[in-house]
């Protein structure tokens, strides 16, 4: 008997794709083939973003893609843009079912109890006083694993859709993200990456804190690297910095959102530090961790950032320790505090403050790699390879490729960094 086949396109964050796996393989324990999204499937499911304008395009694009690749195959939309924008894609002749951010972990349910491909289901709950937590793992990748140990977000900066799509801040018990991670570690994975919406907020519904959980998460057999996605400064605090330095587990890679250098901006984004916090971590991080990586998110065109406002952002960029730059333009999202803001600023300044930032990333990064120069590193290799190379990361999360040898995948090798390439890929 012909197995129904189900593929799945998951676009925005780590979290996503972590969710998305976890998802899947429910569909594959029930029976069904997991095939690529590319190809002709009986059911498509399409996790979704609306983090930006862009991200909603792409979504509504590929919905339609995906009709058209097979009219007749049942299709899911689940997730952020679901969430929050239920009617506008059920006006999408094609969707079968929509389904939030709670009920998308349902979706083999629903799927297996409505074979009526011309009704379209409906599910979105609200998310203002739900406390459930689903953790879910990655197992696309042949080396790293995205582990979700948080969700939701209580912050609501002025900007940021993300808390109405995603709920209030929870996350499971330490007890109980220490066996999904166990799970992990029986697989074959050397490395997990653990993600959330803010996961320094970890543990405060039940009364516990991140820096406890990654201290049993440093004990758990089977992982041998353990990677922080992205962490609030104002979270990162003296303890984690001090135990993260002396763990041989947990990775010298700090992600840490800035999103503006300016003071005044970063006060109508509604965040909860200023230069000063954020410089002191920095320095914190680099004291304890010299060789540490260090990266940053910038938003630049905010309302109301005049020039001044992101040369005072520049130099304040500059003139701190870290290793590179993760730059977005600014993206109104609708029934944010930002969106009803006056003085925006055109696409046409947003894209030239993007390009500044861009080379200063990559003079940045440039920098750091010099830095490490001679240095001994481990590095995990992947399955990346191109033009007879495969790639990898060290610890501080510096590119390295080597000559191709598939023998070398999911391993963990010694190298000495001698010489950056034309690609500013370090190769050994």
């Amino acid at each position: 008997m012909k197995k129904t086949t189900i593929a799945f396109q998951t676009y925005g964050c780590k979290l996503n794709i972590s969710e998305s796996s976890t998802i899947s393989r429910d569909f594959v324990k029930d029976g069904f083939e997991l095939i690529s999204y590319k190809d002709k499937a009986d059911v498509y499911v399409i996790n979704s973003c609306l983090v930006t304008a862009t991200a909603e395009k792409k979504c509504r694009a590929a919905i339609r893609q995906t009709h058209k690749r097979n009219p007749e195959a049942q299709i899911a939309v689940i997730g952020c843009f679901s969430q929050l924008r239920s009617d506008e894609i059920s006006k999408i002749p094609s969707v079968n079912f929509i389904l939030g951010n709670i009920e998308k972990f349902n979706l083999l349910k629903y799927i297996n109890e409505n074979n009526d491909k011309k009704a379209v289901e409906i599910e979105i709950s609200g998310l203002k006083t739900n406390k459930t937590f689903y953790p879910s793992y990655s197992t696309e990748g042949h080396t790293r694993s995205f582990f979700k140990v948080q969700d939701g977000c209580d912050y609501f900066c002025s900007y940021c859709i993300i808390p109405f799509a995603r709920g209030r801040s929870r996350s499971d018990t330490i007890e109980n993200t220490i066996k999904v991670a166990e799970e992990i570690g029986k697989t074959d994975y050397k490395e997990i990456i653990l993600t959330g919406v803010n996961i320094g907020d970890f543990g405060k519904n039940n009364n516990e804190t991140f820096l406890n959980l990654i201290k049993q998460l440093d004990k758990v057999k089977g992982i041998e690297r353990i990677r922080i996605s992205s962490i609030e400064p104002e979270l990162l605090t003296d303890e984690i910095i001090e135990f993260i330095a002396s763990s041989e587990k947990i990775l010298p890679h700090f992600h840490i959102p800035l999103q503006a250098g300016s003071n005044k901006i970063l006060k109508a984004m509604k965040r909860k530090y200023d230069q000063g916090l954020f410089s002191e971590r920095v320095k914190k991080i680099k004291q304890l961790i010299p060789d540490a990586c260090i990266a940053i998110d910038v938003i630049v065109g905010f309302p109301g950032e005049t020039d001044n406002d992101f040369a005072d952002s520049y130099k304040f960029i500059e003139e701190t320790q870290i290793s590179y730059i993760h730059v977005f333009s600014y993206s109104d999202r609708p029934d944010t505090v930002s969106s009803k803001m006056k003085n925006k600023v055109s696409n046409k300044v947003k894209k030239q403050r993007s390009k500044d930032l861009h080379l200063l990333s990559e003079k940045m990064k440039l920098s750091f790699y010099q830095q490490n120069i001679n240095k001994k590193a481990k590095v995990l290799f992947e399955s990346d390879c191109k033009d007879g190379f495969i790639f990898g990361y060290t610890e501080n999360y510096i590119r390295v490729k080597t000559k191709l040898n598939n023998s070398l995948i999911n391993e963990i090798i010694n190298v000495r960094l001698n010489e950056i390439d034309t690609d500013g890929v370090f190769k050994c």
